[in-house]
């Protein structure tokens, strides 16, 4: 029986949805993000904040709560060449890939996860990836998730569960997923307090939260919003 989860927090809706997930399934849960020199570094600080109103706005979870960390990832910043790390407008590639994606960042952010989850005895391993509403990010898929399991399973002689619990639903399903993990309560505290925005933008507030409104995270968020409110109309 596993009773111990590592979740990877950067800050935003998924993760924080993730977040409540393992909060309401295990008994220590300890978090992890990663300053890979991001555009929307800002994320970085909105993550503290979100910890902070979880643990004063569901005081039944904050014992749960464990050791955050976060780790320099500045080498994959570095070496991506996309509009999550330079100043260059959103586009499509001719790959068919979509320049927000980061080659291998997920892939690191699982290992370095895994090896603090090693050193931390920690079982469950909680990522926001979804094959449903995403950009076709293919460190996103099912499959990658499954092979990551396994090879980190066997590199470190330790059995690892990777839970994905975003995987099949689209984002008006996490919206709702978080209402019912939480309550209203929650979903206010997601609008109010998580950042999506890929441009960092937190002067402007939307229903669904802060952010410009234009980029494919807000223009994702935003549509997610609107169905989950619509669906919720009496």
């Amino acid at each position: 029986m596993h009773t111990t989860a590592l979740v990877l927090f950067s800050g935003g809706q998924d993760s924080t949805t993730c977040l409540a997930h393992a909060l309401a399934r295990y008994e220590r849960v300890e978090t992890i993000a990663f300053d890979y020199r991001q555009r929307h570094h800002i994320e970085l600080l909105a993550r503290l904040e979100v910890l902070t109103q979880i643990r004063q706005q569901f005081p039944h979870w904050a014992p749960r709560m464990g050791q955050d960390h976060l780790l320099d990832l500045a080498v994959l910043g570095s070496v991506s060449e996309t509009s999550l790390t330079r100043d260059t407008a959103f586009k499509m590639e001719q790959s068919g890939l979509p320049n927000t994606f980061v080659p291998g960042r997920n892939l690191l952010f699982l290992t370095l996860a895994a090896a603090v989850a090693y050193r931390r005895d920690l079982q469950v391993i909680v990522t926001g990836v979804c094959e449903t509403d995403f950009s076709g990010y293919p460190d996103c898929r099912d499959d990658t998730m499954k092979a990551m399991q396994l090879a980190l399973s066997l590199g470190m002689d330790k059995r690892f569960l990777i839970e994905t619990p975003l995987m099949w639903i689209d984002k008006a399903a996490t919206w709702r997923l978080a209402h019912e993990l939480g309550g209203r309560a929650l979903v206010d505290l997601i609008v109010e307090h998580t950042h999506t925005c890929y441009l960092g933008e937190r002067a402007v507030r939307h229903d669904w939260g802060y952010g410009c409104g234009h980029c494919p995270a807000c223009e994702l968020r935003e549509r997610g919003w609107q169905r989950y409110v619509d669906a919720s109309a009496p």
